[in-house]
């Protein structure tokens, strides 16, 4: 279980994080919504020891979480919205230099996990080719595949739709739920509202850094009126 606690970030004097708190369970997925600036990607970022946190405490399965813990248990990882990938290697390269480098796994080990998720996300035939030769879907497929190399228990993806046609949100959002069913806890920062029709999940609305509503995805669609704050956000008005 992954609980948040009264999380607070100030950039300079300008408030990002505002005793944000939150609790997810082992194969649930949150999904942070809200526009740009409210403070969705910052707090994906802290997951993942990207951003140091003001005050505020991170617990997992009910310990609390010094988070420089978090490199080196590698208890998160994460898909960028660009996927960051590195467009100079190959498929299989770019999952291998991970390992190496962050598990220090050896060449032929690395080699080894790195051919397994590949042939779990349906890339075993791109192992060869440069990143600049894939689709926006199978980036965003070798992002996961790169992300989950480090064996975490939190995934967080941010802004997982925005770089795809449209027309990929379902696959993107099959992606997203089985690794639910998989048993990770999973967080999705997005402005996205199309995807949360496709996901059995619990939304967080976020307005100037805080939490201002929250519902089960299957609470919101059945009634949306007891939910005005994220029915406004999902209407656009």
């Amino acid at each position: 279980m992954l609980r948040l606690e009264n999380v607070t970030k100030k950039f300079n004097d300008k408030v990002i994080l505002d005793g944000v708190s939150l609790k997810i369970e082992k194969g649930e997925i949150a999904v942070l919504l809200g526009p740009s600036g409210v403070g969705k990607s910052t707090l994906l970022r802290i997951l993942n020891n990207l951003e140091s946190i003001d005050a505020g405490t991170i617990y997992y399965n009910k310990k609390a979480l010094d988070l420089k813990d978090i490199n080196k248990t590698h208890i998160a990882g994460i898909v960028f919205q660009q996927f960051n990938l590195f467009d100079h290697m190959t498929v299989e390269q770019n999952i291998i230099i991970v390992l190496e480098k962050v598990l220090k796994k050896s060449k032929q080990n690395a080699k080894k996990r790195a051919h397994e998720l590949l042939g779990a996300f349906g890339l075993a035939d791109k192992a060869h080719k440069f990143v600049s030769q894939l689709s926006g879907g199978q980036k965003q497929r070798l992002a996961i595949a790169r992300a989950l190399s480090v064996k975490p228990q939190i995934v967080c993806l941010d802004e997982p739709t925005s770089a795809l046609d449209p027309l990929l949100t379902n696959y993107v959002a099959k992606n997203i739920q089985q690794l639910a069913d998989q048993d990770y806890i999973v967080l999705v920062a997005t402005h996205d509202t199309d995807l949360l029709e496709k996901l059995n999940c619990t939304i967080y609305l976020m307005d100037k850094g805080k939490i201002i509503e929250s519902a089960t995805s299957v609470d919101f669609f059945k009634n949306r009126d007891a939910y005005p704050h994220i029915k406004k956000f999902v209407s656009g008005k």
